[in-house]
């Protein structure tokens, strides 16, 4: 959930909010509300017909500016309530419903699950408890508008608290997940932009339930200040004769949806990794199959995609189609080692910057770059890829590189050492690559994965050199488990 400082940018309103509030028919007498209110000691109530959505609000404020002294005894709540009613939903995130208050002046929330019902009341007092204004701020300036300047302007926001939240000491994988809780918000919000256009203009809702998947870092959750494109759809199953009709609508989707992103500041992908790509759009059971077909034809191409999509992440829609999926890819590649071995023989070459004598490997054919690292090639990739197969063998679902480390721990594959540097490597390495990139940012420089050495203090080299051992080991380690090569 993140720690105190970041937790406020990563709960969801459910894990904020208090035990559902009463609700009162429209009919009832404001003296008996009062008194239910009272006996409960609540600061507002619902009101709504039996199993019906919610009409109005009646708040300790409306009590005092509606009722008291003025409203004759038997007024009814539906005479004096707040009307209409604004909601948040169970999934939403809280500094979503923070902003939502702060904005419209609202003390109070109804909180409501995916059929509508009444399930909580998030209080602003309660959710802002912990918050400092600065917090408040950036708060405020992450939930711009739908607009696509606004959004743009959510983007800038979300480097500025990076950088704070940077200089306040926080550990690298909490800002790592703000970042990426907040770059899927984006999404979220682009592709609702995106249906609400498409329904304006006459494409009417979508065919199929659906949902929008993120790969790579932001699957992770380890994005940094700016992570490309790498997203997909999956799409309910339907008849092939209804195919043209269907995907007409998700091609128009995605087309939408990758243009405003990258306008609003997370880039197209280079590769073409996105649902504008028929490879990463497809039903579910086309999805099965893909990965099946992959499974068994091994060729650079399905090796290479599969280490693309099997960290994927659902950001919007049909999270159930994401979960599905999950647990059959997670059976399908477990019970083949043929295939995993060829993923190992296709990460092989992906190894540490450090030679003979804990000697730096550097950058010898990129002109901008000379003498540098390239701390995500050679850093965290060959520590993602490695986790990544043994993760993939033992049929662990977890996505994230830290996820996969604690659970291979807890099947007691690697020991309390092995964690220990490991950990710490991960730690020390992206939070060289983050420093790195700030800095790059605030420089007005293209912002990169690459560090020089000697812009690194002596300790920080230290620690980076037994942070390329340890991975180092972990990876004759995976040698020796998928080759059977010890030397």
């Amino acid at each position: 959930m993140g720690n105190g400082q970041t937790a406020i940018f990563t709960r969801r309103v459910r894990d904020h909010m208090r035990v559902a509030p009463i609700v009162v028919a429209p009919a009832t007498p404001v003296r008996e509300a009062v008194a239910l209110m009272t006996d409960a000691r609540a600061t507002a109530i619902l009101i709504a017909p039996p199993n019906g959505r919610i009409e109005g609000i009646l708040t300790e404020q409306d009590i005092v500016r509606r009722v008291t002294f003025r409203a004759p005894s038997g007024t009814q709540v539906c005479e004096v309530m707040s009307r209409p009613v604004r909601v948040v939903a169970e999934e939403d995130f809280l500094y979503h419903a923070i902003a939502h208050m702060r904005r419209r002046r609202l003390r109070h929330l109804p909180v409501i699950d995916g059929l509508g019902a009444v399930t909580g009341m998030v209080h602003l007092d309660d959710a802002v408890a912990t918050a400092t204004e600065s917090r408040l701020e950036q708060i405020d300036r992450l939930t711009q508008e739908q607009s696509l300047d606004g959004l743009r302007e959510v983007k800038a926001a979300q480097i500025d608290l990076a950088d704070e939240l940077f200089r306040e000491n926080l550990p690298v994988p909490e800002i790592q997940s703000v970042l990426t809780h907040v770059n899927n918000d984006l999404y979220r919000r682009v592709v609702e932009r995106s249906l609400n256009e498409l329904a304006a203009a006459g494409w009417g809702e979508p065919p199929v339930p659906f949902c929008v998947i993120v790969m790579g870092s932001g699957g992770r959750g380890e994005s940094y200040l700016y992570p490309d494109q790498d997203n997909g759809f999956i799409l309910d199953d339907y008849p092939d004769s209804q195919h043209t009709k269907i995907d007409r609508f998700f091609v128009e989707l995605a087309t939408r949806m990758t243009r405003d992103l990258d306008t609003i500041g997370i880039p197209l992908c280079k590769g073409h990794v996105m649902a504008t790509n028929p490879v990463w759009r497809k039903t579910a059971t086309q999805w099965h199959d893909q990965i099946a077909q992959w499974c068994r034809r091994r060729s650079l191409v399905a090796l290479r995609f599969s280490d693309i999509f099997f960290d994927f992440k659902s950001v919007y829609g049909e999270v159930d189609l994401a979960a599905t999926l999950r647990e059959n890819i997670t059976g399908i590649v477990k019970a083949n080692p043929a295939f995993l071995r060829a993923m190992y023989d296709d990460d092989i070459e992906h190894g540490v910057a450090l030679g003979w004598f804990g000697r730096f490997l550097t950058e010898k054919e990129n002109a901008d770059h000379l003498g540098a690292i390239n701390l995500k090639h050679t850093g965290t990739l060959p520590l993602v890829e490695s986790l990544r197969l043994l993760a993939l063998r033992e049929g662990i679902s977890q996505t994230g590189t830290l996820e996969r480390l604690a659970a291979l721990g807890e099947k007691s594959l690697l020991d309390a050492d092995d964690m220990d540097y490991l950990t710490g490597a991960y730690h020390h390495i992206t939070r060289l690559l983050l420093r790195q990139q700030i800095a790059d940012f605030r420089a007005g420089k293209p912002v990169s994965n690459y560090v020089h050495p000697d812009d690194l203090s002596q300790r920080d080299r230290d620690i980076l050199v037994d942070s390329f051992k340890a991975i180092s080991r972990l990876r004759d380690r995976v040698r020796s488990d998928f080759t059977g090569d010890v030397f």
